[in-house]
C-alpha cells in the first residue's frame, strides 16, 4: 500500500516504540520496567492510530488549538473511520489508563495481567497495521522478541479473583501495605477500559473500592465491568495471539457514582466529564445568547432532567452544570417550536404540555 508522508512516518514512529516496549518487556532489568513499558506501548499505539487516519484522510489536528489529538480523541475517530473493533479499542484504551496511573502516580500491574495485555495489544496493533496500512509485524519484528512470559496468564476471571482477594489481604490490620493494594485497585479500575469509555481513575473510585473491599463485598459487586470480560488465546509459542473481549450476553451493571445504595460499585462516568458544560457555555454550544438560551433551558424542562443538568457543590456554592444531551434537547425544542414561540412563553408558569415527553 503507498502511503502518504505523515502516514508513512506515524508508521515508522509507532513500530519503533513498539520495539523499545518489546526490548523492555523481555529485559532482565526490574528499575522503571512497568512504567517503561507501558509508556512506549501506548506511544506506539497513538502512532499508529494517527497513521491509520491520516490515511484514510481524517483530521488528526484540533483547529482552535492547532495541536494534534489526544489518544482518546484518535482511538474514537479510528472506531469511526479505520475499522478498529471495539475490543481492539478497549486494550488500546485498557493500556493508556494504566500508563496513565503510571506515569502520574503509582500503579502496580501484575506480571500476567501486564503480559496479558501486552500480548492483546501487539494482537490487535497487527491488526489495525495489516487492515489499514497494508503492512504486518513479522515484517518489522522476528518472533523471538514478542514478549515472553515464564508466567503466562490464566483464565481472565481467575486473575481478577486473585487480584481482588490479594488487595484484601493487602488491607487487614498490621500489614500497612496501602499504597501497594491502592496502586493494584487503580489497575483494575483502568482495565475498565476494555467496556467503558472515559475512564478516569479518581481517588474518590479508589476509596470507594477500598471501603467496599474492607465491606466484604463480593468481587463482582464491585467490578461489574471486569467479571464480564474474558481474554481468549489462540495459536502456540511467539505465534499467540490474545483478545480481550466481552462475555457474551453478560449483564454489566453501571451505577451512579455518588449513590450512596451502591458504595462499592464503580461510576457509569465521572460526572464532571458528562457535566462538563457552564450555563454560559451551554449557551454558546446551542449558538444562542444567554438569556434566549435560559428561556430554551426552562421551556424544554432542562434543569429538571438529571441526564441533562448536575449541580455541583463547594461548601455552600453552587455550580449548575450541563451535559451534551441537553445541547441535543434544547436544539430539538428550538428546531420543533422556534425560538420566537419558546421566547415568547418565557414567562409562562410551567413549560407546554408535551414538550418534556416529546423530548
Amino acid at each position: 500500500m503507498k502511503l502518504v508522508r505523515d502516514a508513512r512516518t506515524l508508521k515508522l514512529k509507532a513500530i519503533c516504540s513498539l520495539r523499545s516496549a518489546m526490548t523492555t518487556f523481555n529485559s532482565f532489568h526490574e528499575d522503571g520496567r512497568l512504567t517503561t513499558v507501558l509508556l512506549h506501548l501506548q506511544h506506539a499505539t497513538e502512532m499508529l492510530l494517527k497513521a491509520a487516519l491520516v490515511q484514510k484522510k481524517v483530521a488528526v489536528f484540533d483547529k482552535d488549538k492547532g495541536t494534534a489529538y489526544g489518544f482518546e480523541k484518535c482511538a474514537n475517530l479510528a472506531k469511526m473511520h479505520c475499522g478498529v473493533t471495539a475490543d481492539e479499542a478497549g486494550v488500546f484504551k485498557a493500556v493508556d489508563a494504566m500508563r496513565d496511573a503510571a506515569q502520574h502516580w503509582i500503579v502496580f500491574v501484575s506480571e500476567d495481567i501486564l503480559y496479558l495485555h501486552t500480548r492483546a495489544l501487539v494482537t490487535a496493533f497487527d491488526a489495525v497495521l495489516q487492515r489499514n496500512l497494508g503492512d504486518s509485524l513479522s515484517e518489522h519484528l522476528p518472533t523471538r522478541v514478542l514478549p515472553v512470559s515464564t508466567m503466562p496468564a490464566g483464565d481472565f476471571d481467575f486473575l481478577i479473583d486473585r487480584e481482588y482477594k490479594l488487595v484484601a489481604d493487602l488491607l487487614a490490620p498490621g500489614r500497612r501495605a496501602q499504597d501497594e493494594a491502592k496502586g493494584r485497585i487503580r489497575s483494575m479500575l483502568a482495565m475498565e477500559s476494555h467496556v467503558a469509555d472515559d475512564v478516569q481513575v479518581s481517588e474518590k473510585d479508589i476509596e470507594r473500592v477500598l471501603n467496599a473491599i474492607r465491606g466484604g463485598k463480593e468481587v463482582a459487586d464491585v467490578f461489574p465491568r471486569l467479571v464480564a470480560l474474558q481474554a481468549v488465546t489462540t495459536g502456540v509459542g511467539p505465534n499467540i495471539n490474545v483478545t480481550i473481549s466481552k462475555k457474551a450476553g453478560a449483564p454489566v451493571k453501571l451505577v451512579a457514582g455518588d449513590d450512596p445504595a451502591e458504595a462499592g460499585a464503580v461510576r457509569e462516568i465521572d460526572l464532571r466529564n458528562r457535566f462538563h458544560m457552564s450555563a454560559t457555555q451551554l449557551a454558546e454550544k446551542c449558538k444562542l445568547t444567554p438569556p434566549k438560551a435560559a428561556a430554551v433551558r426552562r421551556f424544554a424542562g432542562i434543569d429538571a432532567d438529571p441526564k441533562c443538568q448536575h449541580t455541583f457543590e463547594h461548601g455552600k456554592s453552587k455550580f449548575p452544570s450541563f451535559s451534551d444531551h441537553a445541547v441535543t434537547r434544547m436544539n430539538a425544542a428550538v428546531a420543533e417550536h422556534t425560538l420566537q414561540v419558546i421566547w415568547a412563553a418565557r414567562n409562562a408558569p410551567v413549560a407546554p404540555a408535551g414538550v418534556q415527553a416529546a423530548a
